[in-house]
């Protein structure tokens, strides 16, 4: 175990004296010139990365006068005419194709590794998560006037959608379920503002969580309605 402390703390050190002569400011280069490198620089990182880049991340191979929003700007604009984009989401940038050619994709290698077929009770619970979070089982079910199985949850967790969050305050201090970053990543958004205004959907009458708690708005869960959803993120 100190043996492993001591592996991580030498991995460390070399990345703090590599990023220690790495040249960020490129002041050596006439200003269009060392744009075009930062440019260059910020999108081959997202490329090769697996998981949204952060803009922390991004900030180490950039100048500190740099723009990262003006630099990502400049890219999207190159892109513009190209089957694929860059696309914030999940708290970072990610390369993404775009949706108009997720038909041709599927034909050619079939469906998306991220593909997760959905069923209408499992949307409408991770509705209700994503937008009360943290929530309990408890109250989700009191939400539908019908006990939501811990499979039903298991199934969500399966798909990395939702997570235990912190123990609500309240008599055995049940687990709360929370949304997780897989969960922006697969629907495509950034972060949880992005989901549709919840204000505007209580202000219609069609979300309110104490209605909901009090049995004045019983959405329907029921087995007849079990059909698959196919939630599909971005290709």
């Amino acid at each position: 175990m100190a043996e492993a402390a001591r592996e991580r703390r030498g991995r460390s050190d070399d990345r703090r004296s590599n990023d220690h002569l790495f040249d960020r400011e490129l002041d050596h280069l006439p200003p269009e010139a060392r744009w075009r490198e930062w440019m260059h620089r910020v999108e081959a990182t997202i490329f090769a990365a697996s998981e949204p880049v952060s803009r922390e991340t991004l900030a180490r191979i950039v100048g500190k006068s740099c723009s990262i929003d003006l630099l990502i700007d400049d890219i999207r604009a190159e892109l513009a005419g190209r089957p694929y984009d860059l696309v914030a989401v999940a708290g970072g940038w990610k390369h993404l194709t775009r949706p108009a050619y997720a038909d041709a994709i599927r034909t050619a290698i079939g469906a998306s590794e991220r593909a997760a077929d959905l069923t209408q009770s499992e949307v409408l619970v991770l509705m209700c998560v994503a937008y009360f979070q943290p929530i309990t089982r408890a109250e989700l079910s009191a939400f539908f006037g019908r006990e939501i199985s811990r499979d039903l949850i298991g199934n969500l967790r399966g798909f990395g959608f939702i997570a235990s969050g912190p123990r609500a305050p309240q008599p055995g201090a049940p687990y709360t379920y929370v949304t997780t970053k897989e969960f922006l990543l697969h629907f495509g958004f950034d972060t949880l503002r992005d989901l549709p205004d919840i204000e505007a959907l209580e202000d219609a009458g069609l979300l309110s969580k104490e209605r909901l708690l009090a049995g004045d708005i019983v959405p329907v869960l029921s087995g007849d309605a079990e059909e698959d959803v196919g939630m599909n993120g971005d290709e």
